[in-house]
């Protein structure tokens, strides 16, 4: 290990970020990186555990106390090596993953753990800094055609391991330019477009095919992709958002939090918003749900110039720390401020939405609120809540975001002509087993069969299901195995 006592000698230190006033000007990232000596000490923080339970607190099973030890020693090949051989995009879950690793960090019992997020974003922008990032062209092709629909982190990931294995993947993306919800729902000021881009250009470069504006089952006929290739893999993401059915839902200011995004990022990119402007300028913002989403537009709608920003959310407040209900190393749900909240915004817990009001123009104006008494289980957690009487009253409010989540993936179009099973919450059913659908040739991955999830969980899914995918094709896959981490025959 790097250094035995550093665990003892040195605190956890987030790097600088730039401040608030000048941050709001810009849409730029603004996490600044360690410089050498900061991140020396903080992989020296890793205590090298007998169990790394970090390993399983990551989807991907990350080799975490290994790259810690090749960034304390300085030795940037092997770091990136031991990352990459289990993370494909370790530049997106670097900036954008929550971290479940650091939850399950054996030093986060007493302290605060790992910086494990920042250190692998260091280690893959290093990497890159260094020219050690190159493309890995495929000798020897195995003459198969595999179609990968949606270019999200779990259709990348799995396009890739494909491509890796010697076959041939195209991926159809519906957008205008791919990286799904990386691209169209994460703001550039949390993971700037030219990341996405430098790694197509790589994938490109390995001999990956993007086909973008190609909506299979609307310009892109079923028929011919299921035709022209020997498999396909869905990985469309769960794009239905969940929508809040209460009286005013019509009216002019209300909106779907991703419609918001989804408009900012491609003024950002200088590309065509195609639709009605949404501008949270000069008015009072309520954001309803307190997701990362909801955060999300929090951050957008401060730099819109808000006059107000208020985030609702219909369960209680979470605790500040672990409670009985949440051990470690389990994911804790516990209060989370972002650098969004830093920012500007207040926040309410256990409202309910019962109204939008309107004006006699049918513009919004207000929400009609109400406080929410919750009762919790014998587990400590909420059950079920009681409305407050007496505590039903007006928010001023011109624009409404709804960031409540996402209830499924599309139906109408591709999964209804290729009449894939669906499972009682709408996702195409595919097991971890196999991720093969009711249909041997089409599998499916990430947020499509798991439902609504983390980008670390996506990539995972989509090398996995490459892997189920190679067996189908050769009848054996020289993919790497999550649970052995070894090449298996």
């Amino acid at each position: 290990m790097g250094k035995v006592t550093g665990f003892l000698e040195y605190e956890r230190k987030a790097p600088a970020k730039t401040a608030v006033e000048e941050r709001l000007q810009h849409y730029k990232e603004f996490v600044q990186r360690y410089d050498d000596a900061e991140l020396n000490k903080q992989s020296g923080r890793c205590m090298n555990c007998g169990v790394p339970f970090c390993h399983s607190g990551c989807p991907l099973g990350n080799v975490i106390p290994e790259f810690n030890d090749a960034v304390y020693n300085g030795d940037w090949a092997e770091a990136y090596e031991i990352l990459s051989s289990t993370n494909n995009f370790p530049e997106f879950t670097g900036r954008i993953c929550p971290a479940p690793c650091e939850s399950a960090c054996v030093l986060g019992i007493n302290q605060p753990p790992v910086a494990i997020e920042e250190i692998e974003k260091h280690i893959i922008e290093i990497a890159f800094e260094r020219n050690l990032v190159k493309p890995q062209r495929v000798v020897v092709r195995t003459g198969k055609k595999v179609a990968v629909v949606g270019s999200g982190p779990a259709g990348l990931a799995a396009a890739a391991q494909l491509n890796a294995a010697g076959h041939t993947v195209t991926v159809f993306e519906r957008d205008d330019a791919p990286g799904g919800l990386l691209r169209y729902g994460i703001p550039d000021f949390k993971l700037e477009k030219w990341v996405i881009d430098r790694r197509i250009h790589l994938l490109e470069q390995e001999g990956i095919a993007f086909r973008c504006n190609a909506e299979v089952g609307k310009n892109i006929s079923v028929n011919d992709v299921l035709r022209e290739h020997q498999a396909v893999v869905l990985a469309g993401g769960s794009t239905i958002p969940r929508d809040l059915d209460v009286p005013g839902r019509s009216l002019k200011g209300v909106h779907f939090a991703m419609d918001f995004l989804k408009q900012q990022n491609k003024r950002v990119s200088e590309r065509p918003v195609g639709s009605e402007d949404i501008f949270a300028t000069g008015k009072n913002v309520v954001v309803i749900g307190g997701g990362d989403t909801g955060s999300d537009c929090v951050g957008t709608s401060n730099r819109h110039g808000a006059a107000s920003v208020l985030q609702l959310e219909l369960m209680p407040v979470p605790p500040k720390e672990r409670t009985p209900g949440m051990p470690w190393p389990t994911y804790p749900m516990v209060l989370k401020t972002t650098t969004s909240h830093e920012e500007g915004c207040a926040r309410e817990w256990a409202i309910l939405t019962k109204a939008f009001l309107g004006d006699e123009k049918g513009n919004l104006r207000a929400l009609k609120v109400v406080d929410l008494e919750w009762k919790t289980s014998t587990d400590g957690r909420p059950a079920h809540f009681a409305e407050v009487a007496g505590s039903e009253r007006e928010i001023p409010c011109e624009l409404a975001l709804l960031a409540m989540g996402f209830v499924s993936p599309q139906s109408e179009g591709m999964l209804e002509e290729l009449e894939v099973d669906l499972d009682e919450r709408g996702n195409v059913r595919a097991t971890e087993k196999n991720y093969q659908t009711n249909i041997a040739k089409v599998f499916a991955a990430g947020d499509m069969r798991r439902g609504q999830s983390l980008v670390v969980w996506a990539i995972s899914e989509g090398r996995e299901c490459a892997r189920q995918v190679d067996e189908y094709l050769m009848g054996y896959s020289m993919l790497e195995r999550k649970d052995t981490g070894l090449m298996v025959h």
